[in-house]
């Protein structure tokens, strides 16, 4: 009886060390979900920071400045994120008593043969960086980048997230972006054009045009959206279907398909 009294007591000793480490585990990751939200939280003043900074500069409009701030801020919080939380399991493993200095050397062994031979996941995270450093584009922006046009969702290291009109999802390589046609930057135009019967009266269609123009720059629902009164080019060409006229509206960003929807309908 004695006997089996000692084996238990010796279990017991030997679980206790373990039950300490394991729940000093649990406090290593406690610590990390807390200070990842810590991290978010300073990191959401510093956007307001960020953008009172930019603001003093007076180059960009308001809407400007929340995207490239809302941009900014959301690469920074992911690799916030990612720091904390490879330290913390790095703490955890070798709390657990694995020894993590010769993972940290194969790591780093495996990091550079992968380096060697992952030259695209390279090519695709300096592109990204770039993408952030130049300013190049924001979330929110409405953009074509290879050809695909949609509305800026993401902006990762190492992919770029558009939003079709249709709904569709398009996750494009950083690496493999060539061109980027940014829609939304500043300021954008609506292109309208009209196409005429031939032996149509083409000035008196063009006055009508100047006329609807004007009528949506003071309509209150588009006044505030229009930066420019509209420009009207004239006759653009002249088709077997008839005359194509063609004007532009100079508008906030992101704001042309509002005020074009509204010239047509009073065209």
């Amino acid at each position: 009886m004695s006997r089996q009294l000692a084996l238990e007591f010796l279990r017991v000793e030997r679980l206790i060390p373990w039950i300490f480490r394991g729940l000093r585990v649990v406090m290593i990751l406690g610590a990390a979900w807390l200070f990842t939200h810590i991290a978010r939280r300073l990191l959401r003043r510093l956007r307001a920071y960020a953008i009172r900074s930019m603001d003093r500069r007076g180059t960009s409009t308001d809407l400007e400045l929340e995207k490239r701030a809302a941009t900014i801020m959301t690469v920074l919080a992911k690799l916030a994120s990612f720091v904390i939380w490879m330290v913390a399991v790095m703490m955890a493993l070798n709390e657990l008593t694995f020894n993590v200095q010769p993972l940290l050397a194969s790591l780093g062994v495996a990091g550079l043969a992968l380096g060697l031979g992952a030259q695209t996941l390279i090519k695709d995270w300096l592109g990204g960086l770039l993408i952030l450093l130049e300013d190049q584009i924001r979330i929110g922006d409405a953009v074509t980048i290879n050809g695909i046009s949609g509305s800026v969702e993401e902006i990762n290291l190492r992919t770029t997230v558009l939003r079709s009109e249709n709904g569709a999802l398009h996750v494009i390589a950083n690496g493999l972006i060539a061109t980027i046609s940014n829609l939304t930057r500043d300021y954008a135009y609506y292109v309208f054009e009209a196409t005429l019967a031939h032996g149509t009266d083409v000035d008196r269609a063009l006055r009508i045009l100047t006329e609807t123009g004007a009528e949506v720059a003071q309509d209150e629902a588009f006044r505030s959206l229009i930066l420019a009164p509209m420009e009207v080019m004239g006759v653009d060409r002249l088709a077997e279907r008839g005359i194509l006229l063609r004007a532009r509206i100079k508008t906030l960003p992101s704001k042309q398909a509002i005020v074009g929807r509204g010239s047509r309908f009073r065209w």
